[in-house]
């Protein structure tokens, strides 16, 4: 007998075809029959009759590898339509680690992801050290969702060299090392092996990430040492002085896709997005894939002044990177440092989160009552009406209220023309949620609801169709996910049912509902109506069903 049918939906089965009406049968967790009319009997039958269906979404760039050791429902993606998330992104994993360095992992993670250390201390469950033993861990517990994972360059190199990862560079041994421990990951069942080289990604104390401090040379070793089984995929979030011709060097030298993060267009320097893409183009017309990651949203973030993700990124900010309290007030409200900072972001010459442009910074939360009137007023409004510089603006009215002001910055992707340019680009992959990360900054976890809704069908840059297949067969083929991502007899029952009218992503909020009681930003689905992994209902129009079961599975078997 059928399990499930879906009967009557206009199917967009991800493979970029026209849609279709159709019944879909399930069976076992996989996908029995598509058809015109399927009569069988069912255990449940569901009309979707006015609905469409497509696979479940695919969500290539996040980082739950932390969350989801205490929250196997990994919150708020199942909801959203995502049925897949591929972990350890930039390379920020917690697995291999030693029981020595969790304290330092946690720290770097509170400073570059922008996680709570409070958080992360009460919830993150360290049953394992290696990353084998991690992958057992997440086998042993469950998730209500398919989780593929990278290994990572930072936890890689911190488990070999410590606390010297982040301060120097590794000697051929320790390359040898690190070799040895990428190996074993692709063993255990990695999805590839992941690394950052953004100056925008610093640790604790405003020390670089420890893949920073990596040469070419320990950077091939590496993913060399990830392609010898002839599968993986290199993932990588680009610093600017990481020239995509290197990349493409490590696609010819090891045969295996590069996926180059993070590309968002920056109104400032409205080319370099395109350069990138440009010469991603033409490495795969020379036979080397090469993809850059792409995100439908618009990079929105909160933050307060003690700890302004958006700015940390710059050469200058460094004084104050690790400060805290008095030490940190006294630095913000320093004249050489304001200078050194006014001076660099008058410059235009690298990618950065800001921009200088304080119009699309606005005031969300003042403490003190004689501020309220600025909420929602920009940054360069306030320093107009005062006559004052709009950076030296911000410090004060921030120093004013014990940096407790909230901000919000509307950082990059904000030229919708440009941004549709980017992702019809045939050699960007639609990404970049971040799903797990920045919890207080920023929720982009219903990104794939953006793309349906606000792209396809209120903007048409795509087709639906289209817009579908960019969140399904096109990310499986491209992780080598085998038997996903597609509607088709024998594959997994991935599924998403929506409704084409309405469907988009909701408002974000805040929650109270992490381990030690931290904040989060969440978001809620529109036009959702159901969500299956493998078979199994885990979301419906309300969110996540009652006691939604733990129907994902660990990816470790990948196309080569």
């Amino acid at each position: 007998m059928i399990d499930l049918l879906i009967r009557g939906a206009e199917l967009h089965d991800g493979s970029g075809a026209p849609p279709r009406h159709a019944d879909v049968a399930v069976v076992e967790g996989r996908i029995a029959r598509v058809a015109p009319r399927v009569d069988e009997a069912a255990t449940r039958v569901v009309d979707a009759d006015g609905l469409a269906l497509m696979p479940g979404i695919i969500d290539s760039h996040t980082h739950f590898d932390a969350q989801i050791t205490w929250d196997p429902l990994l919150r708020p993606s199942p909801a959203l339509g995502v049925t897949t998330a591929v972990i350890g992104n930039c390379g920020f994993t917690i697995a291999p680690c030693r029981p020595a360095d969790r304290e330092a992992t946690m720290r770097n993670l509170t400073q570059v992801e922008g996680m709570s250390l409070d958080a992360l201390r009460a919830g993150i469950d360290w049953g394992f050290e290696t990353f084998g033993e991690y992958m057992a861990q997440l086998r042993r517990t469950g998730c209500a969702i398919n989780v593929a994972a990278y290994v990572g360059h930072s936890s890689v190199r911190t488990y070999v060299m410590g606390a010297d990862a982040a301060k120097r560079t590794a000697t051929a041994d320790e390359t040898l090392q690190m070799q040895a421990l990428v190996r074993d990951a692709m063993r255990h069942g990695a999805v590839g092996f992941a690394s950052s080289t953004s100056p925008a990604h610093n640790g604790e104390g405003g020390l670089p990430m420890p893949s920073r401090l990596a040469g070419d040379a320990e950077m091939a070793a590496l993913v060399s040492a990830m392609a010898e089984g002839g599968r993986g995929v290199f993932m990588l979030t680009k610093g600017g002085h990481t020239k995509v011709a290197f990349l493409e060097s490590l696609a010819a030298a090891t045969g295996r896709p590069v996926m180059v993060a993070a590309l968002l267009h920056n109104g400032t320097n409205p080319r370099a997005v395109f350069d990138d893409l440009d010469a991603i183009a033409a490495a795969n017309a020379r036979g080397h894939r090469l993809l850059g990651q792409v995100s439908c949203c618009p990079l929105t973030m909160d933050f307060t002044l003690s700890s302004p993700y958006p700015v940390e990124g710059l050469a200058s900010w460094k004084p104050a990177l690790g400060l805290s309290g008095d030490a940190l007030k006294a630095k913000l409200a320093d004249r050489a440092f304001r200078d050194a900072v006014r001076a660099e972001l008058a410059t235009s010459t690298t990618f950065r989160l800001f921009n200088n442009e304080w119009d699309k910074v606005h005031v969300v939360e003042a403490v003190r009552p004689e501020h309220a009137r600025h909420e929602q007023q920009t940054i360069a409004e306030i320093a107009r009406e005062a006559g004052r510089d709009p950076l030296d603006t911000m410090l004060d009215l921030a120093l004013a209220e014990g940096l407790q002001t909230v901000f919000t910055a509307k950082l990059l992707n904000n030229d919708e023309e440009a941004v549709g340019r980017m992702l019809n680009h045939p050699n960007s992959i639609v990404s970049l949620s971040d799903a797990g990360a920045h919890l207080t900054f920023f929720n982009d976890a219903g990104f794939g609801l953006h793309l349906l809704g606000h792209w396809a069908r209120d903007r048409a840059v795509m087709p639906m169709e289209e817009a579908v297949r960019r969140l399904t067969s096109h990310p499986a083929g491209v992780m080598g996910l085998q038997g996903r991502g597609q509607i088709r007899e024998g594959y997994a029952a991935d599924l998403l049912l929506f409704d084409p009218r309405i469907v988009g992503r909701g408002p974000k909020r805040r929650v109270h509902d992490l381990p030690a009681g931290g904040a989060r930003l969440t978001t809620d689905a529109v036009g959702v109506h159901g969500v299956w992994v493998n078979g199994r209902q885990v979301a419906d129009a309300n969110g996540l069903v009652a006691e939604a079961p733990l129907a994902g599975r660990l990816l470790i078997d990948f196309a080569k």
